[in-house]
């Protein structure tokens, strides 16, 4: 390949689909239950580890109801009703706020001529409340909720979803994620995947793309 068809290539981008938990929404379910827990440290890891864990909130993000899934974990630990109470009563206290650095990249792309899609594993009855808080989720063209569709990351079939619903041309789509099953997931559909890490390495691998944003790191 010669270095005009390279440049061509890596010219070639037009969509960025981004993650928004842990990329440019922090979410933390210690930030609510170390107030709960105060210095029982252990206590606290025990609970999100064997009661409401990665697999249990997961269930809400595939589309099944808080009512449902909180009455699955009492019935299973009653002994932790109350805590298990809160993860839904005092959600918002486990979204500390926006990952300013992520949001300020966003920011930088939507002044170019490229298209910004978000795909989260998010429970539809909790995504209202970010919306409310975080404005820059109105600069999407369009969002897809994993709990909406009934459809989780890494499931290849969310990414054929997105694929299909936004006519997207997977060589030329980038997808950030924190989870590398998720890029990995990504990157088995043709598209573009990034690890994010942090903002600098972000915008370091979005202009190794070609797009070209501020050249403040790298």
């Amino acid at each position: 390949m010669n270095s005009n068809t390279q440049s061509e290539s890596v010219r070639a981008i037009d969509t960025v689909v981004f993650d928004l938990g842990n990329v440019l929404i922090e979410w933390n379910p210690r930030a609510l239950y170390r107030k709960i827990f105060g210095t029982d440290e252990a206590g606290m890891e025990y609970f999100l580890s064997e009661v409401c864990n990665t697999a249990w909130n997961e269930q809400q993000d595939c589309g099944r109801t808080w009512a449902d899934g909180i009455a699955t974990a009492i019935k299973q630990h009653p002994e932790h009703e109350p805590h298990i109470r809160a993860f839904h009563e005092r959600w918002e206290e486990m979204i500390p706020g926006a990952i300013d650095a992520t949001v300020d990249v966003l920011a930088q792309l939507r002044t170019l001529d490229i298209r910004l899609l978000a795909l989260t594993n998010w429970s539809d009855e909790t995504f209202p409340i970010a919306q409310r808080r975080f404005p820059f989720l109105s600069w999407f063209e369009g969002i897809i909720v994993s709990g909406r569709e009934r459809l989780i990351k890494p499931d290849p079939a969310i990414f054929k979803l997105m694929i299909d619903r936004y006519q997207l041309r997977p060589g030329s789509t980038v997808f950030i994620d924190d989870s590398i099953c998720n890029v990995e997931a990504s990157a088995a559909e043709g598209i573009h995947g990034i690890h994010f890490k942090s903002a600098p390495e972000l915008a370091c691998k979005l202009r190794a793309l070609g797009i070209p944003l501020a050249d403040r790191s790298c």
